[in-house]
């Protein structure tokens, strides 16, 4: 055996270890770059683009504030209906209130959760309703989304006491808002997240807007 030749091996096989490490820890250090980047990118189109529904929903001249800066996050139960917390965005003109948004689930849709942004005007009338996330069949959701929204605009200018409570339902049920042809399912989830939205509104609304941004 060459033991000389072994000796002079061994540095470079070092070297050649030494080497993959360091373009492994560079490799390692490039994708996590690549993916910091990416997630911010992704975060700043998810923000831009929510932000479109709020400002469709409240005009930016209506306010003076940050709508994505100024919300806060609540769990109601009891008066929502789902467990999950929910974020509410508040809208200032000149420190007083002018509206909330409370971004809420109907979770009784016909294929599964609804989400929704439900805008609030301070005294309690229904700004706008946009479904923001679902799963409905592309019939039963062209109702609904946005390029269509003849049926959410009913939500207009409604309150809890127009119509009263017990005819926030759909028609079907003896309420007031119409159903979608052969479908109920998915139109009494919206009508009663919607209801309930404007009743947790209602019951903590002086709350909503005491509360610091971001609690």
């Amino acid at each position: 055996m060459d033991t000389n030749a072994e000796t002079r091996r061994r540095p470079q096989r070092t070297t050649a270890v030494l080497i993959v490490v360091a373009v492994a820890i560079l490799l390692a250090a490039f994708v996590a770059m690549m993916q910091s980047a990416t997630h911010e990118r992704t975060r700043r189109n998810e923000q831009a683009w929510l932000l479109e529904r709020l400002d469709v929903l409240v005009p930016p001249d209506s306010h003076d504030n940050d709508l994505l800066a100024d919300r806060i996050q609540v769990t109601s139960p009891d008066i929502l209906g789902i467990a999950e917390p929910v974020w509410i965005y508040r809208a200032f003109r000149n420190g007083t209130p002018v509206a909330a948004i409370v971004q809420t689930v109907a979770p009784d849709g016909y294929h599964g959760p609804i989400e929704l942004l439900v805008a609030i005007a301070h005294d309690g009338t229904l700004l706008g309703v946009q479904v923001v996330r679902h799963s409905e069949t592309a019939g039963l959701g062209d109702q609904f989304e946005n390029r269509r929204t003849d049926w959410l605009d009913a939500f207009r200018g409604k309150s809890l006491a127009d119509p009263p409570q017990q005819r926030w339902s759909v028609r079907p049920d003896g309420g007031d808002f119409d159903a979608f042809t052969g479908a109920t399912i998915t139109p009494r989830a919206i009508v009663k997240a919607t209801r309930r939205a404007l009743e947790y509104y209602g019951s903590q609304r002086d709350r909503l807007f005491a509360t610091e941004a971001g609690k």
